[in-house]
C-alpha cells in the first residue's frame, strides 16, 4: 500500500498534503494490482477525481463501498474481474470501459446497467436504449411477476413482527427467484439476482410506512396535498386514519392492499351472466329480472319543481334566433338511419377487489374508456376491449368473453382517471413505424402512467402534479396530446410525443389552464380539438383557448364560463354550479349534466360561443332539449355518448342506466318545455352475494360505449364492471 500511495504522490507532483482532493485524473494502469492493494482510504479522499484508469491489473472486484463522487469515467480493461455488484456505490459513472474481463456475461452487463443509473457508454458504445429498457421495461415485468407469486401463495402474518417478517422474507424470495422467469437464458443470472432485490423492495412495502420519494415535496406541500374540494376523491386525514377513502358521501374506505395481483386473464373473479343467471364466482345463483323493454320503463321520481315557466320563458328568446344557425345544430341525417338499441346484462366483474377477494364491495370504480382501433387496422366493427381504473388497479376487459386480458397494479396508488390514444412507434432498421394504442392513467399520486397493453408493458410515468389527478384527455386529433386535471386547479396540456421500440419517450409541458375549481371532465369540440377546451369543474362549466404558435402565455385563464337555465333555481339550499357530465353527441351538440339537477340539458356549442359580442365572460348556453333523469343528491355520477347511435347514457344511484336515443331533437325541443323521457331505463341486474342475498343497486360512477354500441360498460361503487350486450334478437 505504501509503494501504491508513493508512486499516486510522485505521479502527481504533490507532497502528502491535502492537495489530493484537487487530482481529476488517476492513471494506475499495469501495476497488477489486486483489489486488496488498493488504497481505499486515499482513494476516497480524492473527492474531485473524474477519470480512473485501471486497466492492465489483475482486480476481480473493487473494495466496497468505494466513494468517488466526482468520477464519471472507468477503465477496467484487461482485469480478472468477476463480481460487478462491488461498482454499486460508483453511481455518477456516465462512461465504463470493462473489455477483456473473460469472466464477465452478459447478465453482468446487465446487473452494471441496474447498479449505474447513469451509464450511458459502455465499452465505446452508447447503450442508453438498451439501459432504459432493462431499467425501466423489463424491471416492470419482473415485478408484475413477483406481484403475481406473493398473491398466489402469501399474505402478511398476524401481528406482524420482526421475527414473523423476517422469516416470510427468507421464504418469499426464495420462492419468487424459482418460479420467476423472463428474458433470455443468456441473462437468467441477472433475472435472479433482480428478482430477489425487487422481491426485499415489495415486502418492505407493505410493512413498512410509505414514502414517495418521487414526489419531492416540501412540507407545505405535502400538509396540503389532500383533496380539499367536496368531492368524491377525498382522501381521510392521514392523521386519524391511513387508509384513503375515495368519497365522502358514504365515507366508504379502500383499504391499501397487502400485496399487488398478477396481470394474467383471470377467471375466478368475474361473474357471467347467462340467461340472466350467474353462473361464476364469486357471485353465484342469481336470477336477475328481465329488463324492461322499450318505452315501458320510466322515471317515477319526483322532479325538482316544473320548469313550464323557464321553459317558456328560454324558448321565447330562442326563437329569435337565426335560420342558418337553427340549421347548424340539426341532427345528422345518419340519426334517421338509426333505431333503439335494446341491451341485455351479459357480465359482472369484480377484478379490481383488493386481494382478489369476492368480499370485497367497498373498491371504487371510477373511469372506462374503450379501445381505439389503431388505423392501420382497417377493421370496422370496433374494439372489444375496455380499460376500468379504481383502487390501486387497471384492467383491460374482452367485453364478449369477460375475461379480464390485463391487469397492472401499483401498491399505494388509487386511479381516477384513464384515456386512450393512437400513436406511432418507431421500429428501426429502415422499418416503418407503425400505429400503437397507448393507454395513461392517473390518480392519487399525480403520476402518469404509460401502458403498452398489446406488448403487457408499462413502460413509462411522468409527474404532471404534486396533487391527485382527477381526469386524462386526449387530443383525438392529434394523440401525443395529452391534458391532465387535477386538484391544485390546474389543467396541463403535455405533448408526449411518440415511442420507439425500446419504449424511449420524451414528455413536454406546453401549456398551464388555471381553473378555479377542480376539474371533473374535459372535453375537446370535435371540430376544432385544437382550438377549444371544455372543462366541467366543480364551479361550472368553463372554455379555454388552447390554440398554439400564438403569441398567448403558456399560462392562460378561461375565455368564458357558459351558464344554464338552472342556475336561475339556485338558492342558500341548492347549488347546481357543479357540472358532474359533459360529453359531445354530435359535431355540435353537448350533452351535460348539473348536479342535483334531474334533467340532462342537450345545447349547441357553436351558438352559444357566437354570443360574446362583448366578448363577455358569462354566456348561457343555447340549450335545445332537456332529458329527464334521476332525482338524487349523489353528485359525479357522468354520463356518456354514443354519437354514431344516437345515444345518451347515465347510471343513478341505484344502480339502472337511463338511455336516451335522441332522434328528433326538432320535434322534442327544449321550447316546449317537456323534457324528453327516457327511451329505456335498463335495471340493476341484482346478482346475488353468497350468504348475504341480492346486492341492492350501486351507484354508477361512469359508463362508456364502444362506437357501434354493441357494448356497454357500467362502473360501480361497489367494485362492480357491469357489461351490457345488444339484443339482436329483440
Amino acid at each position: 500500500m505504501e509503494k501504491i500511495t508513493e508512486k499516486l504522490l510522485l505521479d502527481k507532483g504533490c507532497p502528502k498534503t491535502n492537495k489530493l482532493d484537487q487530482i481529476k485524473t488517476l492513471n494506475l494502469s499495469k501495476l497488477a494490482l489486486k483489489h486488496q492493494d488498493l488504497p481505499v482510504k486515499l482513494l476516497s479522499s480524492l473527492k474531485s477525481l473524474e477519470r480512473l484508469d485501471l486497466s492492465g491489473n489483475r482486480l476481480q472486484e473493487l473494495p466496497k463501498n468505494l466513494k468517488l463522487p466526482s468520477l464519471r469515467f472507468l477503465d477496467l480493461s484487461d482485469n480478472q474481474m468477476e463480481d460487478v455488484t462491488t461498482l454499486e456505490s460508483l453511481r455518477g459513472i456516465e462512461e465504463l470501459k470493462m473489455e477483456d474481463n473473460l469472466y464477465i456475461t452478459v447478465s453482468d452487463n446487465y446487473k452494471m446497467m441496474v447498479l449505474l443509473p447513469k451509464l450511458r457508454i459502455f465499452n465505446g458504445k452508447d447503450i442508453t436504449t438498451t439501459a432504459n429498457h432493462v431499467r425501466v421495461v423489463y424491471t416492470e415485468n419482473l415485478r408484475t411477476r413477483i406481484n403475481a407469486v406473493w398473491e398466489k401463495s402469501y399474505s402478511l402474518p398476524e401481528p406482524i413482527t420482526e421475527e414473523k417478517v423476517s422469516s416470510l422474507e427468507t421464504k418469499f424470495v426464495s420462492t419468487a427467484c424459482q418460479q420467476v422467469k423472463f428474458g433470455p437464458n443468456s441473462v437468467s443470472d441477472f433475472t435472479k439476482w433482480r428478482v430477489g432485490i425487487l422481491a426485499k423492495e415489495f415486502l418492505r412495502s407493505l410493512t413498512e410506512p410509505e414514502e414517495d420519494a418521487e414526489s419531492m415535496e416540501t412540507d407545505d406541500t405535502k400538509e396540503n396535498s389532500d383533496v380539499s374540494t367536496p368531492s368524491k376523491r377525498k382522501q381521510s386525514d392521514p392523521a386519524k386514519d391511513n387508509t384513503p377513502s375515495l368519497t365522502p358521501r358514504k365515507r366508504s374506505h379502500t383499504d391499501l392492499p397487502d400485496s399487488p395481483a398478477p396481470d394474467s386473464p383471470r377467471k375466478s373473479s368475474r361473474i357471467k351472466l347467462n340467461s340472466f343467471s350467474v353462473t361464476l364466482s364469486p357471485l353465484k345463483a342469481a336470477q336477475l329480472p328481465s329488463t324492461p323493454t322499450r318505452g315501458q320503463q320510466r322515471a317515477e321520481t319526483p322532479r325538482r319543481g316544473s320548469r313550464v315557466g323557464r321553459a317558456k320563458e328560454e324558448g321565447d328568446k330562442q326563437r329569435d334566433v337565426g335560420k342558418k344557425e337553427r340549421e347548424g345544430t340539426e341532427l345528422p341525417k345518419s340519426y334517421d338511419k338509426t333505431e333503439p338499441v335494446h341491451l341485455k346484462p351479459l357480465h359482472v366483474l369484480q377484478c379490481h377487489s383488493k386481494q382478489d377477494s369476492s368480499d370485497d364491495f367497498s373498491t371504487q370504480l371510477w373511469a372506462c374508456a374503450f379501445q381505439p382501433l389503431p388505423d392501420s387496422t382497417g377493421s370496422s366493427g370496433g374494439s372489444r376491449l375496455v380499460a376500468t381504473s379504481g383502487g390501486d388497479s387497471l384492467c383491460v376487459i374482452d367485453c364478449e368473453t369477460g375475461m379480464v386480458m390485463k391487469k397492472y397494479k401499483v401498491p399505494g396508488e388509487e386511479f381516477f382517471s384513464l384515456a386512450w390514444t393512437t400513436l406511432l412507434m418507431s421500429r428501426g432498421g429502415g422499418a416503418s413505424a407503425q400505429h400503437c394504442s397507448i393507454l395513461a392513467a392517473g390518480g392519487k399520486r399525480g403520476l402518469v402512467k404509460l401502458i403498452h397493453p398489446r406488448n403487457n408493458v408499462a413502460y413509462g410515468e411522468f409527474r404532471a402534479s404534486r396533487k391527485s389527478l382527477s381526469i386524462l384527455c386526449f387530443n383525438h386529433q392529434q394523440g401525443n396530446f395529452l391534458f391532465t386535471g387535477s386538484y391544485d386547479n390546474k389543467i396541463v396540456m403535455w405533448d408526449i410525443g411518440g415511442v420507439d421500440s425500446q419504449y424511449n419517450f420524451k414528455v413536454v409541458q406546453l401549456l398551464v389552464l388555471e381553473v378555479s375549481a377542480t376539474p371533473l371532465n374535459i372535453c375537446l369540440p370535435p371540430k376544432s380539438p385544437n382550438l377549444h377546451l371544455l372543462t366541467a369543474c366543480e364551479d361550472g362549466l368553463h372554455c379555454y383557448n388552447t390554440q398554439l404558435g400564438t403569441n398567448k402565455s403558456t399560462k392562460r385563464c378561461k375565455d368564458m364560463e357558459i351558464t344554464f337555465p338552472i342556475y336561475k333555481k339556485e338558492d342558500k339550499d341548492n347549488d347546481y354550479h357543479t357540472v358532474d357530465g359533459l360529453s359531445f353527441l354530435t359535431e355540435d351538440i353537448a350533452a351535460s349534466k348539473n348536479f342535483s339537477h334531474s334533467s340532462i340539458y342537450l345545447w349547441s356549442w357553436s351558438r352559444t360561443k357566437t354570443q360574446r359580442p362583448n366578448k363577455k365572460l358569462e354566456v348561457s348556453a343555447v340549450v335545445l332539449a332537456e332529458l329527464q333523469w334521476a332525482s338524487t343528491d349523489i353528485p359525479y355520477l357522468a354520463l356518456n355518448t354514443c354519437p354514431g347511435q344516437a345515444y345518451v347514457v347515465c347510471g343513478d344511484n341505484e344502480g339502472k342506466l337511463w338511455t336516451y336515443h335522441v332522434k328528433n331533437l326538432q320535434k322534442n325541443s327544449f321550447q316546449t318545455g317537456k323534457p324528453i323521457q327516457p327511451t329505456e331505463v335498463l335495471e340493476w341486474p341484482a346478482p346475488m352475494r353468497k350468504g348475504v342475498g341480492q346486492v341492492k343497486g350501486p351507484c354508477i360512477n361512469s359508463v362508456v360505449m364502444d362506437p357501434e354500441l354493441n357494448y356497454l360498460v357500467a362502473l360501480s361503487d361497489k367494485n362492480m364492471v357491469i357489461v351490457w350486450k345488444r339484443d339482436e334478437s329483440a
